[in-house]
């Protein structure tokens, strides 16, 4: 793949499983590296599924204050408000009667906090300290009626997210979690985030590049000028990505960088 004449000015980074190792930190080498292609005039923006306050100190950290969340539901350039995408109130009682049928637990997210169906489910408590998160949800089964939410979760077993995909057309399932699936409105992705991001910021999707790993990283992958899978990428990623790099346990953003010729 030739790379060396593109003009990037965008690098989209995951977080979990991509940015972090498996400890939830981020390397040194990966801040030095990040540091370096910002000083040559390349956006640094995070693009995860999680919603802002639960990569706070992430970006922080890097001292990013640019984003792609909820899966590409809310974008944020620089403190400012880019796109969001609410979830359909309708849909959500059709999925909170069906999950509830189901036996299924729901966690809710508008884009100031997070908040369950049920109280103190061992799942949810799980997937949450799997984050690294210092908290469970708080126990507030109405919330979806009183506050605009960006996405929702489904708690359910590998595989059963089948029944939910056929039987809501309009929304979008991923897998994230061996207890969990993302729920989002068909139109929404990563890569629908993006877009508005980078109509934003006038530049083209040629000129983005993007990490992932998981999943819900497909449409982004195939969506910018070069995708990057780490290689401990789920492997149905594999296929739309322009480049496979190390993992990120050994550094796969900076050696991505310097295959694309940044560092």
């Amino acid at each position: 793949m030739q790379t060396k004449n593109r003009d990037y000015k965008v690098c989209f980074l995951d977080i979990d499983g991509t940015l972090v190792d498996n400890n939830k930190q981020i390397s040194n080498q990966t801040k030095k590296s990040l540091d370096q292609i910002r000083n040559r005039g390349v956006e640094v923006i995070i693009a995860t599924g999680r919603p802002p306050y639960h990569f706070s100190s992430i970006a922080e950290e890097l001292k990013i204050n640019s984003f792609v969340s909820f899966n590409g539901a809310y974008s944020v350039y620089k403190g400012e408000v880019v796109h969001k995408h609410g979830m359909d109130t309708s849909a959500l009682q059709e999925l909170i009667e069906y999950a509830g049928m189901k036996q299924h637990p729901l966690v809710f997210s508008s884009e100031k906090k997070s908040v369950s169906n049920t109280l103190n489910h061992r799942e949810i408590i799980q997937t949450f300290k799997d984050l690294h998160l210092n908290y469970t949800p708080e126990f507030h089964p109405d919330f979806w009626k009183q506050a605009t939410l960006f996405q929702a979760m489904v708690y359910c077993k590998n595989g059963e997210e089948i029944d939910y995909i056929q039987k809501f057309p309009e929304l979008s399932f991923v897998r994230w979690h061996e207890f969990a699936i993302d729920v989002m409105p068909q139109s929404i992705s990563k890569a629908s985030g993006i877009k508005e991001m980078l109509s934003f910021l006038n530049v083209a999707p040629d000129e983005a590049i993007a990490f992932g790993d998981g999943l819900n990283d497909k449409e982004m992958l195939d969506f910018v000028g070069v995708g990057i899978a780490m290689e401990n990428a789920h492997e149905e990623l594999y296929p739309y990505a322009d480049i496979i790099t190390k993992s990120n346990e050994n550094e796969g953003i900076t050696h991505g960088l310097k295959l694309l010729n940044l560092l």
